[in-house]
């Protein structure tokens, strides 16, 4: 009991820790960019570019606020909102469609192989390779390729999203589903609209249908392995 005591108040500490660093940046950004702003009269377009850029930062940060709650919730061990038997293949599908235009900005070919049967939530599912697929897009290449490959075994079903391009480090990859953790820090933002919360809930999802989520990389090809069991 005393060590999982300890286990959660270091996680807790982290969080905390993670959680006020990446709150920091954007709430002083917007402070400075109001307080320039209200330091002089400005004309109605400048006032229009400075309230749409604080928008943005805003949806930024309500976006990190409903990750987190999404992942305070799942890690609570609550219960799936709706079970049901479904075609992983079908689900893999819609979101190649639905990335279809973003592949086809950098000439990425999309593809995908294989099926398996899914018993859980459709929406945490989507929600879980859509990360993965989104992930994949962002760090593959001009003219690159990801693959989806589904397979179902004995007891479990996996998908597996595979995209070409630099290796990571093996020393980066059991940090990848970290909360806020960014392997380069040259593609946090704003260079990037995500929240470093993607791969953590991809990981929950997994985690709250009991599977597992895991990573690999090299010789110019990165999977992530989402594991589900019957």
């Amino acid at each position: 009991m005393l060590g999982r005591l300890q286990e959660d108040f270091l996680r807790l500490s982290e969080f905390s820790s993670d959680l006020a660093h990446e709150l920091r940046t954007p709430i002083s950004n917007l402070l400075t960019q109001t307080q320039v702003t209200l330091s002089a009269d400005r004309d109605a377009h400048t006032y229009r570019d400075i309230l749409s850029s604080n928008a943005e930062e805003l949806q930024r940060l309500a976006r990190m606020v409903s990750d987190m709650l999404f992942l305070a919730k799942t890690e609570r061990g609550v219960d799936l909102p709706n079970k049901e038997r479904f075609s992983a293949a079908r689900e893999v599908q819609a979101l190649l469609e639905f990335y279809d235009v973003v592949a086809d900005e950098k000439r990425i070919r999309l593809s995908a192989q294989g099926d398996g049967q899914i018993f859980g939530d459709r929406l945490m599912f989507r929600r879980a390779v859509s990360n993965l697929l989104s992930n994949a897009l962002r760090h593959t290449p001009d003219e690159g390729d990801v693959h989806i490959d589904v397979v179902e075994g004995r007891a479990t079903t996996e998908i597996t999203v595979e995209n070409t391009g630099q290796d990571i480090d093996p020393l980066v990859l059991p940090r990848l589903f970290d909360r806020f953790y960014r392997a380069d820090p040259a593609r946090s933002h704003p260079d990037s609209d995500g929240t470093g919360l993607g791969l953590s809930i991809t990981k929950a999802i997994v985690e709250a249908h009991g599977g597992n989520a895991s990573a690999r990389s090299g010789e110019g090809k990165t999977q992530f392995t989402l594991s589900f069991p019957h």
